[in-house]
């Protein structure tokens, strides 16, 4: 059977008592940091921002690749237009702006 015994002086109990005190009470003071309403309110408001700059940083980097993919219809290689695909859509653009002006100044009328 083990011994038991505690061999230690009552100045080093006390000091042992005082040491656990101390580790006690940063361990509650670390607890009431923790369950703080404005700790619990900024950790909330850490992780929106960091799932908004996710969202952020994909819908960025989907945007830039039908961006490009659409350059890609439009500019060759070389960076030189595609005149064959460029004009008919020039012409669309202003066939509709014109048609939506033309509606809005009968609507005016």
């Amino acid at each position: 059977m083990a011994d038991t015994a505690d061999t230690r002086t009552p100045a080093q109990i006390e000091a042992d008592i005082e040491r656990r005190r101390a580790v006690l009470a940063e361990t509650l003071d670390e607890i009431g940091v923790r369950v703080h309403p404005k700790t619990i309110v900024g950790d909330a408001k850490a992780r929106v921002v960091s799932n908004v700059d996710h969202t952020l940083g994909r819908a960025y980097v989907r945007v830039n690749g039908v961006v490009s993919q659409v350059k890609a219809q439009f500019v060759d290689e070389e960076g030189a237009p595609r005149l064959e695909r460029v004009v008919p859509v020039a012409v669309l653009v202003v066939g509709v702006v014109g048609l939506l002006a033309l509606g809005s100044r009968r609507r005016g009328r």
